[in-house]
């Protein structure tokens, strides 16, 4: 797999799993790796932290920042975890970073609820997790450059479709949603 170009978005609801397997990514990858939550400005996380959903307004500058970040050259590749809710920010994120390819982790809200209230010392609260189902737009089957894991696998079960889907997109030299390695 060439790990030059490579520019994965690990993305879904908050409490999904993003950080844990993105930073599994990065090490299995030796890929650059940021969490997204890193790249919010004090006032967005002032505004999670009191339990106020994020807006559109917000929201835009922090993709941005996600996309420049991305689209700088990096021996071997990147790797971000943002949520990337609505089709129109990972659209955002292209424009920015170019080819990128994002994993999606799929779970119901019970699940994620669960493991948000496990979480210790977290500004993003269990009670957002309403808002950010609501404004989830799972990728629709056009979105080529996307794939799907489900996170009721163990996270290194996850790791492992991750890469074997990844290898095959790098085979093909192009992008395929429906991968359920």
């Amino acid at each position: 797999m060439s790990t030059s170009t490579l520019r994965l978005i690990v993305m879904g609801v908050s409490g999904c799993g993003k950080s844990t397997l993105s930073k599994a990514l990065s090490e299995q990858l030796n890929l650059d790796w940021v969490d997204g939550d890193d790249l919010h400005t004090a006032q967005s996380v002032a505004k999670m932290r009191s339990g106020i959903p994020l807006e559109d307004d917000d929201r835009w500058p922090w993709l941005d920042r996600i996309g420049t970040h991305l689209a700088q050259p990096h021996p071997q590749g990147r790797v971000v975890a943002c949520s990337a809710l609505k089709r129109a920010y990972r659209d955002r994120i292209r424009a920015h970073a170019g080819a990128v390819c994002f994993l999606f982790l799929d779970g119901d809200f019970e699940l994620i609820e669960q493991r948000m209230r496990q979480r210790e010392n977290h500004y993003m609260q269990p009670g957002l997790l309403d808002s950010q189902f609501h404004a989830l737009e799972r990728p629709q089957t056009d979105e080529t450059d996307v794939i799907c894991l489900a996170i009721t696998e163990p996270v290194s079960h996850m790791l492992t479709q991750a890469i074997h889907a990844l290898k095959r997109l790098d085979a093909k030299g192009t992008h395929s949603r429906d991968h359920r390695p």
